[in-house]
């Protein structure tokens, strides 16, 4: 348990770690909570992680962590940290395994009591058009320049393929296509594991949810996401799969090899980072970027099965699904902010945290059989946390532990008693994703907009989830 008592209160929901703490700290660590929160907090190693993130190279500000924070590899997820561009570094632990996790938002033209009668047949139709499961592969394999087209133009290549609209790229974050890709640095063990895995959606808690937008809490902002009291939404919760994971197996062991050669030593190895303008780090970048792009493709063909779904249960005449926003929250961008006083640009980590810059979506999806979350961003990101909020509920106990207080039968069983409708291929994988497995939604998500990061513009909640 981390010990409380060094730390300090800025603010009601914003907590302190000082420099002081540890001698080997170089700038303070900071993170969001209630303080009723505070046992969850501290239950795993996340601060230990966050204190350690506070002591690399080149951090500007403060290392931060987000209310759902919770202990990953390296890097707590929930975690966000800024390096100087030219004297940071740049570590894949501080961007995730699942590079680009991220998730998209659909609405459609129905109206909740209009498909509440075709949910069994909308999940069982969503769940036999998106392959799910560990290593599953899709109706899509590529090769060669066909694959590293994908690396290059991400979602844009989805399109080029006939799979969407253009319409589609105009909600998506960097529409989908980040411009630093490059295919040849992606190894081709990396570029196997992800030939067949477009159009799919993995295992552990990605899913597809239909659901329907339960709670207005600003008029305006949702009318101008054209969400609607009782409108069917789609949620879509998925990355870069097989190819993500490898490239950052990858770099991580480079990583280990060379950073002595450029003095870096660490609290943690799993902290493996090397100078962002290093030539080692500039490849991995470009890499991440691919497998980015990756993950921009995947969701890309996952809305379009999703589409087709609707259309063999509703029929062609099927209203048109529509991208509200599509945002990543594993992922590293440089981008600028002013750090004391001067604008500088930075690399921005953000593990397990969703970008939120003023005026852009923020999607926080909660578990199953609870709450998820449309905000907007606000301008205090930029002073407070480097444009970036939480992405999620946040796990509060392991899935072994999930695993042992339930069973997939008994989970359905409550869920149905809700009226949500569950298909999924893993009874393992169900009990492990149960909802009191995680955080309190509600909770994460009051504590962001106290924090004035981002405000509640809609709250959707579950009619049929499909997962792996």
């Amino acid at each position: 348990m981390f010990d409380f008592q060094k730390i300090r209160k800025i603010t009601p929901v914003l907590w302190e770690i000082p420099r002081s703490f540890r001698d080997d700290m170089r700038v303070p660590a900071r993170f969001y909570s209630h303080e009723a929160m505070l046992h969850e907090v501290g239950a795993d190693r996340a601060l230990e992680q966050l204190v350690n993130v506070a002591t690399l190279p080149g951090i500007q500000g403060w290392a931060l962590a987000m209310p759902d924070m919770h202990e990953g590899y390296g890097f707590p997820i929930g975690g966000v940290a800024a390096f100087d561009r030219q004297e940071g570094i740049i570590s894949p632990g501080g961007i995730g395994y699942d590079i680009n996790c991220g998730v998209r938002l659909l609405r459609t033209g129905f109206a909740k009591e209009e498909i509440k009668d075709f949910l069994r047949d909308v999940g069982r139709t969503i769940f036999s058009h998106v392959p799910s499961g560990v290593g599953r592969g899709g109706k899509l394999s590529l090769r060669g320049q066909d694959f590293d087209a994908v690396l290059l133009l991400g979602a844009r290549r989805m399109l080029e393929l006939g799979y969407g609209i253009e319409e589609d790229l105009a909600h998506i974050e960097s529409g989908g296509k980040l411009e630093g890709a490059q295919p040849a640095l992606v190894s081709e063990h990396a570029k196997y594991r992800g030939r067949d895995q477009l159009g799919t959606m993995g295992a552990g808690n990605h899913f597809v949810e239909v659901g329907y937008v339960e709670t207005i809490f600003d008029a305006a902002a949702a009318q101008d996401l054209h969400l609607a009291q009782g409108q069917v939404t789609v949620l879509i919760h998925t990355g870069s799969r097989g190819l993500g994971h490898q490239v950052a197996t990858d770099y991580i062991r480079l990583m280990n090899r060379v950073m002595e050669n450029y003095g870096i030593h660490l609290p943690d190895r799993e902290l493996a980072c090397v100078p962002f303008s290093s030539k080692e780090g500039q490849e991995y970048f470009a890499a991440m970027q691919a497998a980015a792009n990756f993950a921009w493709a995947n969701r890309q063909l996952v809305t379009c099965e999703v589409r087709e779904a609707f259309q063999r249960v509703f029929g062609q005449e099927t209203p048109e699904l529509s991208v509200v926003y599509d945002v990543a929250h594993n992922i590293a961008k440089v981008e600028e902010y002013e750090i004391k006083g001067v604008r500088k640009e930075v690399i921005v980590h953000r593990k397990g945290a969703t970008r939120a810059f003023p005026g852009q979506p923020v999607l926080i999806p909660g578990s199953m059989g609870t709450a998820s979350y449309v905000l907007l961003g606000q301008e205090a990101s930029l002073v407070q946390s480097f444009g970036s909020s939480c992405h999620g509920a946040g796990r509060r106990m392991s899935r072994t532990r999930a695993r042992r207080q339930t069973s997939a039968a008994l989970l359905r069983e409550d869920l149905s008693a809700q009226g949500i409708v569950i298909n999924s291929g893993s009874k393992r994988g169900l009990a492990e994703e149960a909802p009191f497995a995680y955080k309190d939604i509600d909770d994460v998500v009051d504590v962001i907009h106290e924090a004035g990061i981002a405000k509640k513009v809609a709250r959707l909640r579950p009619l049929a989830v499909i997962k792996g």
